[in-house]
């Protein structure tokens, strides 16, 4: 259902049982799936791909040229997974040629005022809450949660089932299953709650425990904790993730607390 108050393109391709609210600009080369509601106000511009049964919230800005100074104009993407919510006035910026391709997973929650910048990757099923602001090429993993008013630092990569408490300031990357909190930001636990939430058994838990133990409360840096977990714990997809993301850090992971 589309409101005769609303712009949408003619060159814009718009599932049959869309709702477009009144006041809604849709651009061309834009693609939305069936059963997704768009709210009024909302403006949605060229190179959005919206998937089903999503929740556009008034004043949201889809698909954005980049706020970055090396865009020349390239066509690229903005990709929002099915069932995401996007609350009042959040903005998703479409990708540079770097990579062509901003993408926000299905199944995610991102709220009010939050900003999620060009080239930047959101796993499914991850909460980006009020006023959170992303640099570009961010990667976020799924079931991660970013506290409200949180600045992520551009090239940034969050590991899956992180949760980030509000207020940080996020300069270095997080690796997964884990909680980051203080300032400078730290190490502070494992996501515990979360992981039982998602039906992790309790030995994949004590699992995640006792790895995060020799990397951040034993006293080794971080090659000396790699070696010695490679050698203690035997091959796991957990254990392999945990390894993968911290040699594979470009910026460098997070410190526990008392870590100098």
């Amino acid at each position: 259902m589309h409101r005769s108050l609303s712009y949408i393109d003619p060159q814009a391709k718009l599932a049959k049982n869309v709702v477009v609210e009144p006041f809604v600009t849709i651009e061309k080369n834009v693609e939305i799936g069936s059963g997704t509601w768009i709210g009024s106000n909302v403006t949605i511009m060229e190179g959005a791909r919206i998937g089903e049964n999503c929740e556009i919230f008034p004043g949201a800005v889809i698909s954005a040229i980049p706020q970055d100074l090396k865009f020349e104009g390239e066509e690229s993407l903005a990709i929002i997974g099915d069932n995401t919510i996007i609350r009042e006035c959040a903005t998703i910026n479409r990708a540079t040629k770097a990579t062509g391709k901003t993408i926000v997973g299905k199944n995610c929650l991102i709220m009010a005022y939050a900003h999620i910048a060009h080239d930047c990757v959101i796993g499914d099923n991850a909460i980006v809450v009020n006023n959170v602001a992303m640099g570009g090429h961010v990667e976020i993993g799924e079931h991660a949660i970013i506290g409200g008013l949180t600045a992520v630092h551009q090239f940034i990569k969050i590991g899956k089932h992180c949760m980030v408490s509000g207020g940080s300031l996020v300069r270095k990357d997080i690796p997964p299953y884990v909680k980051a909190g203080r300032e400078p930001l730290s190490f502070i636990g494992i996501n515990s709650i979360g992981l039982r939430r998602k039906k992790f058994s309790e030995s994949e838990i004590t699992e995640i425990q006792d790895i995060y133990r020799i990397l951040y409360q034993k006293g080794n840096n971080n090659t000396q904790a790699i070696n010695k977990i490679e050698i203690d714990f035997k091959i796991s997809e957990i254990r392999d993730e945990i390894i993968s993301f911290v040699r594979g850090s470009g910026r460098g992971i997070m410190r526990g607390y008392n870590q100098k």
